[in-house]
């Protein structure tokens, strides 16, 4: 698995850097849509590696995301004035990187906070705090006047681009998926099929969700400096309740566990939105309807043939 998931990473990441260098030439709305699919496979195959392979249930995903994306924020708008000149598109990558992985390391920390306090938790309770921990995140957001508060914060500079986005979602599908096909991963696995019998076998169940809950966290904080940097301008309502539970959503119709399905499922509902806007008046009513009847026809997952795999 490793040779393969290595020759997988590289010819992403080099498409991804092809495909980026002819983006002059594309649509800037469909470059922006493909973006968004990008940032959206990291944000669900980091779910994922929470929800369906360690059994959890997280329902504050979009709070990781927001730490991260207004902190990466922050410090590019912090030095980029600083900077003298036009910066070289080396620096600024290098500015750009270095502030998406500040962003992914304090939301690892806020993953860290929610996971230790919350370890006796399962199912619905779990749900329920991570849910808080969500709606924390954004009310603090929403009055710090440092980060615009309510009014948002924006004169973000455009930084995101085709590489980044799914040569970061390529480096989140390689990383997770040689991680639980590990030896050591496998203990995700147990945990989620039997904590007593995995307990019983010698494996810390405490130490696996903690590290589920941070791994999971630092990828959704890159999704979120990406994010930040891909739209510009960010607000406390872009990270709300319904934001999670679309991230939620792209999990479970890909199928609880399949980081092939959540990939499939993460592309498929973020392109149906931008298919049904013909339909402007009733677009969230229909997609609505074809969620509920893909669940009702696959409540498994669309994509939950056989036994999991990690990749």
């Amino acid at each position: 698995m490793h040779t393969r998931a290595k020759r997988f990473l590289i010819l992403a990441i080099l498409v991804a850097a092809g495909v980026s260098a002819l983006s002059a030439y594309f649509n800037r709305y469909y470059l922006g849509v493909a973006i968004d699919v990008g940032i959206n496979i990291i944000l669900a195959v980091s779910l994922n590696l929470i929800n369906g392979h360690t059994g959890q249930f997280s329902l504050g995903h979009a709070g990781f995301m927001a730490v991260g994306g207004y902190t990466a924020a922050a410090i590019t708008l912090a030095i980029t004035p600083h900077l003298s000149g036009s910066p070289s598109v080396v620096l600024s990558g290098l500015l750009f990187a270095g502030s998406l992985l500040a962003g992914g390391l304090l939301a690892a920390i806020a993953g860290l906070a929610v996971g230790i306090p919350t370890l006796r938790l399962r199912g619905d309770y779990l749900a329920i705090v991570t849910l808080g921990f969500g709606e924390i995140i954004r009310v603090v957001l929403q009055n710090m006047e440092c980060v615009g508060a309510a009014s948002g914060l924006s004169g973000i500079p455009e930084r995101t681009t085709l590489f980044w986005s799914f040569g970061l979602a390529a480096v989140t599908v390689y990383v997770i998926g040689s991680l639980v096909n590990s030896t050591y991963g496998r203990g995700f696995i147990a945990v989620h099929d039997d904590e007593v019998a995995a307990s019983a076998s010698g494996i810390n169940p405490t130490r696996y969700k903690v590290t589920a809950f941070v791994i999971g966290a630092f990828f959704a904080g890159l999704a979120g400096g990406l994010f930040a940097h891909h739209k510009l301008f960010l607000s406390p309502t872009n990270f709300d309740f319904m934001k999670s539970i679309d991230i939620v959503v792209m999990v479970i119709l890909g199928g609880m566990g399949r980081t092939g399905g959540v990939i499939v499922a993460a592309i498929i509902l973020t392109l149906l939105p931008e298919f049904l806007r013909p339909f402007a008046e009733y677009r969230m009513i229909i997609y609505a309807l074809l969620i509920i009847l893909l669940m009702i026809a696959r409540p498994q997952g669309l994509f939950s043939f056989g036994r999991a795999k990690a990749a």
